[in-house]
Parts: C-alpha cells; structure tokens; sequence
C-alpha cells in the first residue's frame, strides 16, 4: 500500500517522476542492449576475466585500508573535539566531490617518480605509480570519505552514553572500543564498508591518470569498459552490465539493512 507524508502536495509527484525516469530510463536501456545470446563468451574472454579479478582484488584490498585508516578518523571527528576539526573533516571528504582525474593528478604528483614522496620511495627501488598499487591508492583516496562519512553519522546517532558508562566501570579506552563502540556501531561501518568497496570497483578517472592501462596490472573493469566501448560495444555493454548489477546489490542490501528493525 502506498503511503503519503501528511500534507505532501500532490504536484510534487510530476518531478518525482521524471527524476526517476531519468535515472531508471537510461538503466534500462542498457539492460536492452545487452547481447544476451553472446554473454557467456563475452564475460569469459580474457581481456575480461582479467579486468574483473584485478578489479575485485584491489576494491577487496582498498576496503581493508579504508576501515584501518577511517575507522579512527571517524573516530576522532565523533567523539573529540580539536582546534581545525572542521578543515580536517573538509579535506577528508574532498574527493566526494573532487573530479577524479583531479585526484589522480594529486596522487601522480605525490607518488610518481618525480612527486614529494615518489622521489624518496624512487631512490628505495619503490615504484608505485602505474603499478597495481597504484590502483589501490586511487581507489582508496576516492572510497576513504564514503566509510568516514558512513561512519562518523552512526557514532554520532549512537551518542556516547554506553561509553561513558564503560569508562566510569573501569573499562580501559582500548576496552571499550573493542567491547562497546564497534559493536555499537557495526551497522555504519558494514554500510560505509561495503559504500567503500563499490566505489572502489567503479573507480575509473582517478585510476587511469594515476596507474595508467596495463591489461592484467592496472586495467580494471571500468577502464576494459572504455577501451571496449569503440571496439567492441557488446563486450563493453556485457561488463557494463556487471558493474549495474554490483551497484543494485550493494545499494539493495544497505538500504534493507538500514531498514532491520
């Protein structure tokens, strides 16, 4: 049964409709356009199975530095309070809107062999831009403020009366996060955990400027995409496809999740 906000005008239902037209049309469309007669072969090429396991390995691995570096970000912008705690949340969530080709840029003159640190790394025989772990670090610096932003919401909605009880029972600062804190907010960070990762298995501008193309190394899913889309407009409609059905799952399973009583 369709229920209606008390005094919701009824006229609002027209761009209601027509935001979601423009969202679902286009999705649809590629739905259309899917060969599916030739999809089997079309996602078992090579080219394919690579771009796919490279971009489940680095997404996998740049969620686990996503919650071991914003965990204690979210932390800190939750539930303490410091002079230049509005800039740092600022720059922390930069890349949310930061193109990432912008951000890609950052990173190359950050990491690169002639960057502030990709000097330093360069005389160690460590090379990272254009390598996998490049690939990582872009999807990290644009998946970070996803869990961060996820996160901190949740610590602050739990507030921190739990804790302070903890504390006042003589709970050690380390007990009681592990204890009272995390499982408190475990909910948040699945959902920013799980943001994070879909980010990161989308993740193209960034990734292209900074690790560059390199078929097995670097290409991803979304860059085989673009190289595919003049060559072969099935086989990049094919794994299109794929990244449309990771997208509904996550975004299917943290609404439901959001939704548990």
């Amino acid at each position: 049964m369709t229920r209606r906000a008390p005094g919701l005008p009824a006229w609002l239902l027209l761009p209601a409709a027509i935001g979601a037209l423009l969202v679902v049309l286009p999705l649809v469309a590629l739905v259309v356009r899917v060969p599916w007669t030739s999809l089997g072969p079309l996602l078992t090429s090579p080219t394919a199975v690579d771009a796919l396991l490279l971009s489940l390995r680095t997404a996998a691995v740049s969620t686990l530095l996503c919650v071991v570096l914003g965990v204690p970000i979210a932390l800190f912008l939750a539930r303490t309070s410091f002079r230049g705690q509005a800039l740092l949340r600022a720059l922390v969530l930069v890349p949310l809107v930061l193109p990432p080709v912008v951000g890609g840029l950052a990173l190359l003159y950050t990491f690169g062999r002639r960057g502030l640190l990709g000097e330093t790394l360069d005389v160690l025989g460590v090379q990272v831009a254009f390598s996998t772990t490049a690939v990582v670090l872009a999807q990290t610096f644009v998946s970070l403020p996803f869990l961060v932003l996820s996160l901190e919401g949740a610590l602050r909605t739990a507030g921190g009366r739990y804790e302070a009880v903890a504390a006042t029972l003589g709970a050690s600062p380390t007990t009681v996060l592990r204890r009272v804190t995390l499982p408190l907010v475990l909910p948040g960070l699945v959902s920013g955990a799980v943001l994070a990762f879909a980010r990161s298995l989308g993740e193209f501008g960034a990734t292209l400027t900074f690790a560059g193309s390199l078929q097995g190394v670097t290409r991803t899913l979304p860059l085989e995409i673009y190289l595919q889309r003049e060559a072969d407009p099935d086989a990049a409609v094919a794994l299109a496809l794929v990244l449309v059905v990771v997208a509904v799952v996550v975004v299917a399973g943290t609404r439901l999740r959001r939704e548990e009583p």
